[in-house]
């Protein structure tokens, strides 16, 4: 079963930036759609988890984002090395979540069965 791990959060300034980013255990990300989604609490169900950003599998690399976010976060693929990024820019308070990885479904709008523990973003001053 593939592991995804997430990594990068931690607390900014409304204003700042940050980078998240999921390495998974396998090439997952050459095979399945990857997803970022976010909820303010860590006890919320999977299916309440918001999606942030997602990005298709395969050259086309197309590319969905929340309308809070975009022009602010950017999703990419780094396939040598099982990686995708989320960079974050002009951060607000209301950006302040969990922040998921999903993979394993084919769909942009759907999230797959493969999930991290999450990587916590805490927008404050």
């Amino acid at each position: 079963q593939v592991r995804l791990v997430e990594s990068g959060g931690g607390l900014v300034q409304p204003g700042g930036s940050l980078t998240l980013s999921c390495a998974a255990s396998t090439n997952i990300f050459d095979i399945y759609a990857v997803h970022w989604y976010q909820h303010w609490d860590r006890q919320a169900r999977e299916n309440q988890r918001e999606l942030v950003a997602a990005i298709q599998s395969g050259a086309s690399g197309t590319t969905r984002y929340a309308e809070s976010v975009k022009g602010r976060f950017t999703i990419s693929r780094d396939s040598g090395n099982n990686t995708v990024n989320l960079p974050m820019i002009s951060l607000t308070p209301e950006d302040t979540a969990v922040y998921y990885c999903n993979s394993g479904s084919h769909n942009l709008e759907l999230p797959g069965r493969s999930w991290g523990r999450g990587t916590q973003v805490t927008v404050s001053s």
